[in-house]
């Protein structure tokens, strides 16, 4: 199968620590690429070096490298040196309600490593990792149609001139990552890049965790469900779910995949809730003690949409699989691991 970079090439992923950046990685470091991973505080990641990936590492083909904030338009210049792809998973992730401590930040962040891009001869590939709620709010009577074009100006309204007592530090994550996909695509049209540039847009990601350490995340969301966190919960009571590898596969395609070109790829697989999750864990794990059903979060699913076909076919042509992964292996291989680790 042809590919846009040969193996061997160097691919630098930000916030290497993450949920999903560790997925992306294993799943090129498997298909015999270099990593070299962007995190915050050496010492605090070196859990990916002597434990997760210490293989790779000692064979040569995974580094870190420490960019210390985002939010600087020369951050990057140093990690981007010489590799052929970039996924950008790292973001603000602070839930902080002051619209101006992180949307400038998170599109900064974007943009400072476009920029780094643009200067660095060697990259060909640029992937954003964005979200559902930067396409429209995933609320229920929504019935947005997502397409190439659709943003959340919504949440970006709300999240700079509502008003203090309404915005939250969840509205602002989503106005942040609003914010940032459309910097991503105003570069494209305005700067012209030479390097092909697409997205990931996933939905709420669950799944098996890695590595202990990632198991405390707040994004982790099936331990949310495994602890009957409901407060956490309820920012997002109804959701469209996605399984972190085929999250993971997508960035993958989108930087190997010769035709995949400008492409906004939505991923949500399992339009569900929260209890409907609970009852889930329920039948599989039945001699456990698990939380009532959590108040205020009904039957109801939501109505946005969007076109698969384009997901689903890469989906197929990179491992073969046919459509996402089932939520009941989700659920299943998450609460194991969740359970491992937590003992």
């Amino acid at each position: 199968m042809s590919t846009t970079i040969p193996p061997g090439s160097w691919i630098l992923i930000t916030g290497a620590t993450g949920f999903v950046a560790t997925q992306i990685t294993q799943a090129l470091l498997t298909r015999g690429y270099k990593v070299r991973g962007t995190v915050r505080d050496a010492a605090k990641a070196s859990w990916l070096i002597t434990d997760l990936f210490r293989a790779a590492h000692a064979a040569g083909t995974y580094e870190l490298v420490v960019v210390p904030t985002l939010a600087d338009a020369h951050a990057f210049d140093e990690a981007i040196r010489g590799v052929s792809a970039v996924a950008h998973v790292a973001s603000v992730v602070t839930l902080d309600a002051n619209p101006e401590r992180v949307i400038p930040q998170t599109v900064l962040g974007v943009t400072a490593l476009l920029e780094a891009a643009s200067r660095e001869v060697s990259v060909k590939e640029f992937v954003y990792t964005s979200s559902i709620v930067a396409a429209t709010m995933p609320v229920a009577g929504n019935q947005t149609l997502v397409g190439s074009e659709t943003f959340n100006e919504l949440a970006l309204r709300l999240a700079w001139e509502g008003r203090r007592e309404e915005v939250n530090g969840f509205l602002v994550y989503m106005a942040s990552k609003a914010a940032a996909e459309k910097a991503v695509w105003e570069f494209v049209r305005d700067k012209k890049p030479r390097f092909t540039v697409n997205s990931v847009v996933p939905g709420t990601i669950i799944g098996a965790p890695m590595h202990r350490a990632q198991v405390a995340s707040d994004g982790q969301w099936m331990r949310h469900v495994y602890e009957g966190n409901a407060g956490f919960l309820l920012a997002c009571p109804e959701s469209y779910t996605v399984d972190v590898k085929d999250v993971a596969l997508l960035h993958v395609a989108a930087i190997l995949d010769p035709d995949t070109k400008n492409a906004r790829l939505q991923a949500w697989a399992d339009n569900t809730n929260w209890n409907a999750i609970l009852a889930i864990m329920r039948r599989q794990f039945p001699d456990d003690k698990w939380s009532e059903d959590i108040e205020g979060v009904g039957q109801d699913k939501l109505s946005i949409t969007t076109d698969f076909s384009q997901q689903l076919a890469l989906l197929k042509k990179w491992a073969g699989q046919e459509g996402w992964v089932p939520l009941e292996r989700t659920v299943e291989e998450s609460i194991r691991v969740i359970k491992e680790f937590s003992a």
